[in-house]
C-alpha cells in the first residue's frame, strides 16, 4: 500500500533560544515527526546536542521523535535514547561493526530501527539486512552541517533502494536527509522517497507552518 509521504522537520535548524516555541510550531503544523540529529564530533565533524536537549524536546513534542545517531559506536547509548523518548532510532551503516545486533538492540529497547547510508555508500550493502529495517535514511549530503545542497546521486540511490524494497515485498520506508526544499521535494517523492527531512528550509522560512504544509501537500 502506498502511503502519503511524511515530513520531519530537523530540530538542528531550530532556534534553541526559543526551543519550546519551535516545538509547538511543529506540533501545530502538518509535520509528522520531529527529526533529531545527534552528532558527536567524531563520526561527523560537528557536535549538536545530547540527552538534556532531547529530554526538553520530548517534554513539548506531541509527535514521534525520529532520532538520527551520527555517532561512533551508537550501541553504547541505545537504551538511553529510548529511555528519554526516542520512537525511531537510525544508526549509520558505517558507524557500527555488528549492525544486525545493533538493530536488534534498538527493537528490544522498544523503538523502531533503521539504517542510515552516507552519500557514497551503495544501497547494495543493505541486501541482507533490509528485512530488519523499519526505515532506511539516505544522506543526500555529506553529514555534519545544515544548509547544504542536495547531491544528484541521491535520486539514483532512491530508485535502486525502492526497487530492492519492492522486490523483497517489504514496507521499509525511505527517508531523505539533507538539502530538501520546495524545488526538489516532488522529484524525491516521485523517485520513491517516503519521508523528507527539512531543516533550514523550514525553520528559516518566513512562515514555517505554511512551508511544512507545502511540502506535505505535494
Amino acid at each position: 500500500m502506498i502511503m502519503k509521504h511524511k515530513i520531519a522537520p530537523s530540530i538542528l535548524a531550530a532556534d534553541f533560544g526559543n526551543l519550546q516555541r519551535d516545538c509547538e510550531m511543529v506540533n501545530n503544523s502538518e509535520a509528522d515527526w520531529f527529526h533529531i540529529d545527534v552528532m558527536d564530533g567524531h563520526f561527523v565533524p560537528n557536535i549538536s546536542y545530547g540527552m538534556p536537549v532531547i529530554k526538553a524536546i520530548k517534554k513539548h513534542a506531541r509527535k514521534p521523535l525520529d532520532v538520527h545517531l551520527m555517532i561512533e559506536k551508537p550501541e553504547r547509548y541505545i537504551e538511553e535514547f529510548a529511555e528519554i523518548g526516542a520512537d525511531i532510532i537510525t544508526v549509520h551503516y558505517e558507524s557500527t561493526v555488528h549492525l544486525h545486533r545493533t538493530l536488534t538492540q534498538i527493537e528490544n529497547a522498544g523503538c523502531k530501527a533503521g539504517i542510515v547510508l552516507n552519500l557514497t555508500t551503495p544501497v547494495s550493502v543493505l541486501e541482507d539486512i533490509l528485512p530488519k529495517c523499519y526505515m532506511v535514511l539516505l544522506m543526500s549530503i555529506n553529514p555534519g552541517f545544515g544548509g547544504q545542497k542536495l547531491e544528484e546521486i541521491t535520486y539514483s540511490k532512491i530508485s535502486q533502494l525502492r526497487e530492492m524494497i519492492n522486490n523483497k515485498r517489504l514496507n521499509t520506508l525511505i527517508e531523505i536527509d539533507g538539502g530538501v526544499n520546495g524545488s526538489n521535494s516532488r522529484k524525491l517523492i516521485e523517485y520513491g522517497a517516503d519521508v523528507l527531512v527539512a531543516g533550514s528550509y523550514v525553520f528559516k522560512s518566513e512562515n514555517p507552518i505554511k512551508t511544512i504544509l507545502e511540502l506535505k501537500s505535494i
